[in-house]
C-alpha cells in the first residue's frame, strides 16, 4: 500500500495518548483532569495488587472497573505481580503474564484485555516473543523516544517521554505547532505518547504538570484522542486494507472506518465496504 498513507479517524493528521502503571488511588484524580481535557489513555493494572478494600495505596477491583468503564479509558496488563519478566524463568513470567489476565479479563466480564505495560521496563527479544504467545497485541515499553513516529512493532511501544521530562512542553509544542508539508502529500502520521505512575504526582507535589499538560493538549480539533488499544486496532485495520494489483480499488474486510490520502486526495473507505480510487465510488 505504498500509495495509501494513514490518516487517524476524521482525516487528522496527530494523535494523542497516556499510558499510566499500577492501578492506585491517584489514577481517580488524574482521570478526573483528563476527562475535564478530553484526554484519553490506558491503565495498567496489576492483577495481584488489586486492594480488596478502599482506601489503600492500590485501587480494589471494584473501583478500577468502575473508574474506567465510565471514564471511557482502558485497562491493560502489567503482570500479575509486577515482575522484571527478563529476570524469570521462562514458565513463571507466561504465569505472571496470564495470571494478569485472567484476573483483569474476569474483572471486566470476559473482556479480551490484550494490551500490556513492561514492568519496570523490563523485556528483551524472548520476553517479546513469551507476550505474543500469551496473546498480547501491544505492550509499552520505558524507551522515551522524545519523538511522535508510531511505533515499528506494537511489542516494543516505546512513549514519547515521561511526565517529569523536563523537555515535556517543548515536546507537546512542537507536536502540536506540526503540520505536515504541503509540497509532501506522504509525511507520516504523527503521535505524543505520554507516560508515567499518577503517584509520582503527589510525591514530588507537583500535579499542576499534568495539569497544565492537559490544558494545553487537550481540545483540539486536529488531534484524535484515543487509548493505547484503539490507536493499535486502528492501524492493524488499515493494515489489513485489501487492493487491486494496480492499487486503485481497495476493499476495507475490517469494522473500522479507514481514513487515508491518496495522491494527495484524502479517502474514507466504510467498514466492510469497496471504493475504486480514482473514480471515487463504491463498487
Amino acid at each position: 500500500m505504498d500509495k495509501l498513507f494513514m490518516f487517524f479517524p476524521g482525516f487528522k493528521k496527530k494523535a494523542l495518548t497516556l499510558s499510566y502503571d499500577d492501578g492506585v488511588k491517584f489514577d481517580k484524580r488524574l482521570i478526573e483532569i483528563m476527562s475535564a481535557h478530553g484526554l484519553k489513555g490506558t491503565f495498567n493494572i496489576c492483577g495481584g495488587f488489586l486492594s480488596p478494600t478502599d482506601g489503600q495505596r492500590h485501587l480494589s477491583g471494584k473501583e478500577v472497573f468502575e473508574m474506567l468503564t465510565t471514564s471511557g479509558n482502558e485497562v491493560a496488563n502489567h503482570g500479575q505481580n509486577h515482575y522484571s519478566l527478563t529476570c524469570m524463568p521462562e514458565p513463571l513470567a507466561l504465569a505472571d503474564v496470564l495470571d494478569c489476565r485472567r484476573t483483569l479479563e474476569k474483572l471486566f466480564n470476559g473482556k479480551p484485555i490484550t494490551g500490556m505495560a513492561y514492568a519496570n521496563g523490563s523485556f528483551n527479544d524472548r520476553v517479546v516473543e513469551l507476550l505474543r504467545a500469551c496473546g498480547i497485541t501491544y505492550c509499552r515499553t520505558t524507551r522515551s523516544t522524545g519523538g511522535f513516529a508510531m511505533p515499528e512493532n506494537f511489542l516494543q511501544w516505546h512513549p514519547t517521554c515521561h511526565h517529569n521530562d523536563a523537555r515535556l512542553m517543548e515536546l507537546l509544542d512542537t507536536f502540536l505547532a506540526w503540520q505536515p508539508p504541503a509540497y509532501f502529500w506522504g509525511d507520516k502520521a504523527q503521535l505524543f505518547y505520554l507516560w508515567g505512575h499518577s503517584y509520582e504526582f503527589d510525591n514530588d507535589n507537583n500535579w499542576e504538570v499534568i495539569e497544565e499538560f492537559a490544558k494545553k493538549a487537550g481540545g483540539r480539533d486536529d488531534v484524535w484522542y484515543a487509548t493505547n488499544g484503539e490507536i493499535y486496532r486502528y492501524c492493524q485495520a488499515f493494515e489489513r486494507l485489501e487492493c487491486s494489483a494496480d492499487g486503485v480499488v481497495v476493499h476495507n474486510p475490517t469494522n473500522v472506518d479507514i481514513y487515508f490520502d491518496y495522491y494527495k486526495k484524502p479517502v474514507l473507505i466504510p467498514a466492510g465496504k469497496t471504493v475504486h480510487l480514482k473514480e471515487g465510488r463504491e463498487v
